[in-house]
């Protein structure tokens, strides 16, 4: 048709001219030009009212939106991510949610263009997501049934000194229970720390971390003294496969959490750094809503251990059907007037022996089973999970 073949302006135009002219009726310019009488109508009504510009396009969109967000809610959104600017358009929500219970709030998906439409969105980096990893370990339905521990790793405050900050956390409930800046992954510096949490909020039942000092070691079960310390208070050491850290993905989660808001950029000193942790934990815990806990937040969910922490440590028991031997100071225990070399991690502590066969023996260290006694040959046996299979004659040396 001519209308679609030409600028649509100029046929407008074009069709008023003649119009105009009262050469043609209505009924035949809409034959010539291809348009219906409402058509016509319509454009002479517009012409009528605003001359040629009435003869442009307008836009489609409806006049008005039912559910537009006002302006107040708009303004009290973009408001909250001013205080907030880490918080993206879900959790934004869940603190609206939990300040005006009451009022009813767009949906996610609304608040996310409010957010673009303002300029308070920063691209998010696409990143490749591990697929999940089934773990044998401590169950995770309750607070204090597992706790996290790790080092975010070491970086260099504004006065160039090292910064190394341990973290702790609750899988259950997410909640921060330490993050504190320590001198070194030692253990005289990691216990003080250790103890002023279990101190505060109790034993938990495991504690997961990797494999890095000072909480495990390639010795014989890996036992570090840290975790030699543990095991002396009814806590369990799990430890993550090498290279696996989704298998700690919770802790490490929040880790990217303390990078973005408490460490970029670095403060001028130690000191200083301390305090925007503590101001980090106390916003973590408090103020920040999690999905995956319901958009709750951790104080919630957490209470404190019903176990607390000992003043004596407690010696370690077995059952009776299990032999009983001091590990020497040099490592070794004595069976039948021989020695068998275990570790200098063991030094001064309780093991237990439990027969499994006629030459071999199970070597336990509280609940963990650290290897195999063959008294034939009065050798020790790694398990095979620790993948050594060389073995220790009764010298304490490598067959």
């Amino acid at each position: 048709m001519p209308w679609k073949e030409t600028e649509p302006m100029s046929e407008r135009m074009r069709f008023m001219l003649m119009y105009e002219d009262e050469s043609f009726t209505m009924s035949e310019l809409c034959e010539v030009f291809g348009v219906s009488r409402k058509t016509g109508y319509k454009w002479l009504g517009r012409f009528a009212e605003t001359g040629y510009d009435g003869l442009r396009d307008h836009s489609r969109a409806p006049c008005r939106h039912p559910n537009a967000v006002g302006e107040e809610l708009e303004a009290a959104i973009v408001a909250l991510k001013e205080q907030r600017p880490k918080r993206g358009p879900k959790k934004l929500l869940a603190l609206l949610q939990r300040q005006q219970p009451e009022q009813r709030w767009p949906a996610r998906s609304t608040i996310a263009a409010i957010l673009k439409r303002h300029g308070l969105v920063r691209p998010r980096r696409r990143r490749r997501h591990l697929p999940p990893y089934d773990q044998p370990f401590v169950g995770r339905d309750r607070a204090n049934a597992v706790w996290s521990a790790d080092f975010k790793g070491w970086f260099r405050t504004g006065d160039g000194q090292r910064c190394e900050p341990l973290t702790i956390t609750d899988n259950y409930s997410r909640y921060l229970l330490r993050c504190q800046v320590v001198p070194s992954t030692s253990f005289e510096s990691v216990q003080p720390v250790l103890v002023n949490a279990f101190q505060e909020y109790g034993l938990p039942e495991a504690l997961r971390t990797d494999n890095g000092p000072p909480f495990a070691t390639t010795t014989v079960g890996g036992l570090s003294r840290l975790s030699v310390w543990w095991l002396r208070l009814g806590i369990l050491p799990e430890r993550i496969k090498p290279g696996k850290p989704q298998q700690n993905g919770r802790h490490e989660r929040m880790h990217e959490t303390l990078k973005d808001e408490a460490i970029k950029p670095p403060r001028a000193t130690p000191r200083r750094q301390q305090v925007a942790f503590d101001a980090f934990r106390y916003e973590f815990n408090n103020e920040r809503p999690h999905e995956a806990i319901g958009q709750c937040f951790p104080k919630e969910r957490y209470v404190p251990s019903p176990r607390p922490y000992p003043s004596v440590l407690p010696e370690m028991s077995y059952p009776d059907d299990m032999q009983r031997r001091w590990v020497k100071h040099q490592g070794d225990i004595k069976w039948k007037h021989r020695h068998v070399y275990l570790s200098v991690t063991l030094a001064g502590q309780l093991v237990g022996l439990r027969q499994i066969d006629e030459d071999l023996w199970d070597i336990y260290f509280g609940p963990l089973r650290l290897a195999q006694l063959d008294t034939a040959k009065t050798r020790l046996i790694h398990l095979p999970k620790t993948k050594r299979t060389k073995t220790r004659n009764s010298t304490g040396k490598e067959d």
